[in-house]
């Protein structure tokens, strides 16, 4: 495979294995990143089957620390940070005065004055930018991004390619374990629908944590995964993509989230406006799509109709692995929006039959 580099891009500590392993790289959020190795469908595959590793080390990490960190978190973010033990993360949101999402992330509780907050790569600056204007006395931001690396294990045999490393954390937790002497920050979250790890280290190790899971080959089949695939599993799972289906234009409340949004707490940026729209309804909701008929993938700004009229267009699309059919997450107005509705997407002129479905649209065998 030919592997295009683009010099103008920034680069993650694990780019020249990427070059080495023959990966296919393309453009994303400013960095030279891997899209597939194989190819989609076998990388997306090996996560729903086995276990994939992704190399995450373009996302940024924060850390806040200080006595008022935690009542500072609680005004910037819409979760609440207070109900957090030490130890447990939880999904939140970033907004603006409108209400609109600039960023959603997973902050954890490292210690009881101390937060490790993990945010997506395209949106390093100006989170720091915008929580810096607003830094209250006694707290601590500190922008670890360049500092660390990390690797997503992703898939039902990700617990065994960790488990004898020590004790691993339960879902939306995260501990501190040592693999070849360095020392490791393992959070079990992800963004594939799968059970699965995310691990943050120091960025000068990537190199040697990478071989050593890679190396463990054999029965995990552990196989080296790109964005690609990361997609696709994200969109079968129904996961929100920052900048598509996520957007300064766009609340949690529209976007079906409002479960991370804490009215009860008195005061945070975009409150007010949330109140106000959960109390009315949105306009418009995120809803999953999925094709009734063979299509052409669906993608991005594909409009969507019913009786003739135009009610929203997709934010994500694509074409599911596992479900052999077009699929996709948009923007409905809200009387449109119950699973089962029957619309149909226009795609390049010609309209395909499909239906709202209940999110997930996969969900993993228990």
């Amino acid at each position: 495979m030919n592997t295009v580099i683009n010099p103008t891009l920034k680069q993650t500590p694990l780019f020249e294995k990427h070059v080495q392993l023959g990966a296919k790289m393309i453009e994303f959020s400013g960095w030279n990143m891997p899209v597939f190795y194989s190819s989609i469908l076998d990388e997306h595959q090996a996560v729903r089957t086995c276990v994939g590793v992704f190399d995450i080390s373009h996302m940024g990490q924060l850390e806040v620390s200080g006595p008022l960190a935690s009542r500072w978190l609680n005004i910037l973010l819409t979760n609440n940070v207070d109900k957090l033990a030490v130890g447990e993360g939880q999904y939140t949101f970033l907004l603006n005065q409108q209400g609109g999402v600039i960023d959603d992330l997973i902050v954890y509780r490292r210690h009881e004055d101390s937060f490790f907050l993990v945010i997506n790569a395209a949106k390093v600056d100006e989170d720091v930018a915008w929580m810096e204007r607003r830094i209250a006395a006694n707290v601590t931001l500190v922008n670890q991004s360049t500092a660390y690396a990390a690797l997503a294990i992703q898939g039902p045999k990700s617990p065994e390619a960790l488990n004898h490393f020590g004790e691993l954390p339960v879902r939306n937790h995260l501990c501190e374990l040592t693999i070849d002497n360095v020392p490791i920050l393992v959070a079990r979250t992800g963004y594939t629908g799968e059970d699965g790890f995310e691990l943050f280290f120091p960025a000068i190790a990537a190199v040697e944590i990478w071989n050593r899971f890679l190396k463990l080959g054999k029965p995990l089949e552990i196989r080296p995964c790109g964005l690609g695939a990361r997609d696709t599993l994200r969109m079968e799972a129904c996961y929100p993509l920052n900048g598509s289906d996520l957007s300064p234009e766009r609340t949690p409340i529209e976007a079906g989230l409002g479960f991370f949004v804490d009215l009860q707490k008195p005061n945070f940026v975009g409150r007010e406006v949330l109140a106000v729209q959960k109390e009315a309804g949105p306009k418009q909701k995120l809803v999953a799509i999925k094709a009734l008929e063979k299509c052409p993938p669906l993608r991005a700004h594909y409009p969507i109709f019913v009786n003739g009229q135009q009610i929203g267009e997709l934010t994500s699309g694509t074409q599911s692995p596992s479900l052999g059919v077009g699929i996709g997450l948009g923007y409905l107005d809200t009387a449109f929006t119950k699973p089962g509705q029957n619309v149909e997407i226009d795609i390049r002129g010609k309209k395909i039959s499909a239906t709202v479905e209940k999110k997930p649209l996969y969900k993993r065998p228990c």
